[in-house]
């Protein structure tokens, strides 16, 4: 097996894959439980990967070129082994049994946790699942949890960890609240602007001024410990906050503020402690919680 020449993303080929069976982007994204934007990108990569254009867009549909056509049929025998093999696992999976506890930010446990949850049910039917929706990092070697969601590096040794992807995070407020002050074109723009913090006040303030916004205490006029709080202040109206693209992307109402702004770049690293290597069932969640978190990109 010339393992090298395996260049791409099989979450990019399965994209490009519904998008040519389902006829358009938005149906593939229906289709995966994704976004459309996030269809586009995972299609863009794969074409980037290979070096060839695979679609043309024509209005809400696609074409495919020739070089898609061609490798349609490749793509339905891997698609067909990757379902053989899901099926497997999960004849295997049925069998493990018992309770494992995530902790991860309450952001992450409200918005992002529960879908990928609904899928793990159907697969580990026997895995009893305790989240743990805290904006502090959890002992892991004290077991204050078996398996933990970060965006920072773990420093023990004891512990295993997997960096799972770079996420994006904008700037976003609700439709209603640019409609009444105008829609800003430039960091400039948003001198004065009321936002809500997430978290401490200060280091909010430290880090708005880090991107080059000129900013104070005065500008975070509603701020919540909870990033759910502080994330449905936001939905009312009562200023401008930064969440990660995947959650905002599902929030009815709310539209990116400068959207030609390149993304806050934070790492999804998933940490789990050395039982990792003896327990079926921790190993079961947390290869399931991998693959699930990498196709939320």
């Amino acid at each position: 097996m010339n393992w090298a020449a395996i260049g791409f993303d099989w979450n990019q080929a399965r994209a490009f894959l519904a998008t040519a069976e389902l006829g358009s982007l938005s149906a593939a994204a229906k289709a995966l439980h994704l976004t459309q934007p996030t269809i586009g990108r995972q299609v863009a990569a794969l074409e980037e990967a290979l070096g060839v254009v695979l679609i043309e867009r024509a209005g809400r549909s696609i074409v495919l070129t020739d070089a898609g056509r061609d490798l349609l049929p490749s793509l339905r025998i891997m698609a067909e082994a990757a379902l053989q093999t899901g099926l497997t696992a999960s004849a295997r999976s049925e069998a493990i049994e018992g309770r494992v506890s995530i902790s991860a930010s309450d952001v992450m446990a409200a918005f992002v946790l529960p879908e990928i949850l609904a899928e793990l049910r159907v697969a580990a039917p026997g895995i009893e699942i305790e989240v743990i929706a805290s904006n502090a990092l959890s002992d892991l070697r004290r077991r204050e949890a078996d398996i933990a969601i970060r965006h920072v590096r773990p420093q023990h040794q004891d512990l295993v960890a997997r960096l799972i992807r770079e996420a994006s995070a904008h700037f976003y407020a609700a439709e209603s609240l640019l409609e009444r002050t105008g829609r800003p074109k430039s960091l400039k723009d948003l001198t004065g602007e009321v936002f809500v913090g997430f978290g401490n006040r200060e280091e909010m303030v430290r880090f708005l001024n880090g991107l080059g916004l000129k900013a104070t205490a005065a500008n975070i006029r509603f701020d919540s410990a909870s990033g759910v709080v502080g994330w449905q202040m936001v939905r009312q109206g009562l200023g401008i906050g930064i969440m990660q693209e995947d959650v905002a992307e599902r929030t009815p109402g709310i539209v990116r503020v400068l959207p030609a702004m390149a993304p806050i770049r934070f790492p999804v690293w998933l940490v789990t402690h050395r039982e990792l290597n003896t327990s079926r069932r921790i190993r079961l969640v947390y290869d399931f919680l991998a693959e699930a978190l990498s196709r939320t990109a």
